[in-house]
């Protein structure tokens, strides 16, 4: 009997859409100045923006880092295949990792998409034998090292 899923009823119209654009790319961007480019009141907008927020559309507001100026030099993709009945325990405890920044489950023969980061290459060995290969269920691991970052988009642009 599986549960029904509903897609949740959203009401965005396009002045939304606009707020949503400008904070992506400005999240400090003033509820004045959001105000002046949509048309509407500093009031509206922090209304409409509060309102999304409550939808769970903006799921938080947070700060870009750039790692390398903070000493993290290696940013990994990993695929990670593991036996289906381990895989939501080794997500769990995937996801409580640091070095951990996103983690996926696909379709394929790959069941985990994962991304790092670490300071230099022994971290990240140290964090495939000792927190990544002794978990139980995964069968193998193919590891893939950032050379060089072209474009990088946190979140989805309208």
């Amino acid at each position: 009997m599986g549960t029904n899923y509903q897609m949740p009823d959203l009401h965005i119209d396009q002045i939304d859409k606009q707020i949503l654009s400008l904070l992506h790319e400005n999240s400090r961007m003033s509820y004045t100045d959001i105000a002046k480019e949509v048309e509407l009141s500093r009031v509206a907008v922090q209304a409409r923006v509060n309102n999304l927020m409550e939808q769970g559309v903006i799921e938080k507001f947070t700060a870009v880092i750039n790692p390398a100026k903070i000493g993290i030099h290696v940013s990994a993709f990993f695929n990670v295949e593991v036996e289906p009945q381990h895989l939501e325990q080794v997500a769990s405890h995937l996801e409580t990792e640091p070095a951990v920044t996103s983690l996926y489950h696909m379709t394929g023969p790959s069941k985990l998409h994962m991304h790092g980061i670490f300071s230099d290459n022994q971290e990240m060995e140290q964090f495939l034998v000792e927190k990544l290969y002794p978990l139980q269920g995964v069968v193998s691991v193919d590891c893939q090292i950032l050379i060089k970052r072209y474009k990088s988009r946190m979140g989805m642009k309208l």
